[in-house]
């Protein structure tokens, strides 16, 4: 229990303070005055002033905000702080304040798998097989336990997912499978079979196999700092491309909404991960603060999205939304959100009594 609400604190006072601390400093880089800057809502525990900064630390740890000088546009503004205004700002640097916010948590992502990839290296299964299923076609055509596969039809393979991408690419083809086997390589002549599996959103996919699988042995490649940068961006991007896939098989009904997770669910993973070790629960920490950027970025009134809507909106037409119509769609976004939070709150309620 502990260590579930240490775990719990970390994640999310890291993943609130990098989100705040976006949009803190791009309010400063451009000049904007900063009122408030808040971990947390509600009654505040601690507090310090610097400068004309009230810094807090608020009781209901669930998020928290930066409050900007004139940031309502309907705001009663003395004449002298009217430079440092958030409304009386350009457009494009508004949006980039907003923006930051996201971004930030998208950074820290990159950063969380680039020190990953600098310590540990780019680690990747070796082709060698660790069990040979009955009845499929590498079992009768003599590959066995412990067999490095080398090649297929004359290809090079170096790993694991290679080999797959080989055996799949090849569209039920004949295979040359060049494999070393004690010191010694051997040439394996079979054709693959055509079966029906379930990919990782329980869809049926069908694909052709050889009937093997990994032994579990990995090999690690060593990167420099620039190929480890290139490798943590190339996992930030992997990673949202596949949650904006969940997201539309959610719309689609292909994935059930069922998987959602809140709070509650964070909680218990964030639990899992510290327990398992401390670089687990960084790894997880990156995970989550992707999710929170793409959340962020959602066009819906009262998320970052949503006000970056509002600002591209105004630089298109040239004059900003009118505040009827702001408070129109901040109230349906407010309600969106409101059920959502129910929603998961829900789904995270009974994921725990199922167990």
């Amino acid at each position: 229990m502990t260590t579930n609400i240490i775990a719990f604190a970390i994640v999310l006072g890291v993943l609130i303070f990098i989100h705040e601390l976006g949009h803190f400093l791009m309010a400063r880089f451009f000049g904007v005055g900063v009122e408030k800057f808040s971990l947390g809502f509600g009654p505040k525990i601690l507090s310090k002033t610097v400068g004309r900064t009230d810094y807090c630390l608020s009781a209901i740890p669930l998020g928290g905000y930066v409050k900007m000088v004139g940031e309502e546009p309907d705001a009663e503004i003395d004449p002298s702080d009217i430079p440092i205004s958030f409304t009386h700002q350009h457009v494009a640097k508004r949006i980039c304040i907003v923006a930051a916010g996201p971004s930030f948590n998208m950074i820290l992502a990159i950063l969380i798998f680039f020190c990953f990839f600098q310590y540990y290296g780019d680690v990747e299964l070796k082709p060698v097989i660790g069990m040979v299923e009955e009845g499929k076609p590498a079992q009768l055509a003599g590959l066995a336990v412990n067999d490095i596969i080398v090649r297929i039809n004359g290809t090079s393979v170096k790993t694991w997912e290679q080999m797959t991408e080989l055996i799949t690419s090849n569209e039920g083809g004949h295979l040359s499978i060049d494999v070393e086997r004690k010191g010694e390589t051997q040439v394996i002549e079979l054709q693959p079979e055509l079966t029906v599996d379930k990919n990782m959103f329980g869809e049926e996919i069908k694909r052709y196999v050889i009937g093997i699988r990994p032994s579990g042995d990995y090999l690690v490649n060593e990167l420099n700092p620039l190929e480890a940068l290139v490798s943590s961006v190339q996992k930030t991007y992997e990673i949202t491309s596949l949650t904006f896939i969940v997201i539309a098989k959610m719309i689609k009904g292909t994935v059930s909404v069922k998987e959602l997770g809140g709070p509650i669910m964070i909680y218990q993973m964030a639990g899992q991960q510290a327990k398992a070790g401390i670089a687990n629960l960084i790894y997880f920490i990156a995970l989550i603060s992707i999710n929170l950027a793409i959340l962020n970025f959602l066009p819906i009134p009262v998320l970052d999205g949503g006000h970056i809507m509002f600002f591209s909106i105004e630089a298109i037409k040239g004059s900003p939304v009118s505040m009827k119509t702001r408070e129109i769609a901040q109230q349906a976004g407010l309600f969106v959100l409101l059920l959502l939070m129910i929603f998961v709150f829900y789904n995270d309620i009974t994921r725990v009594l199922s167990n």
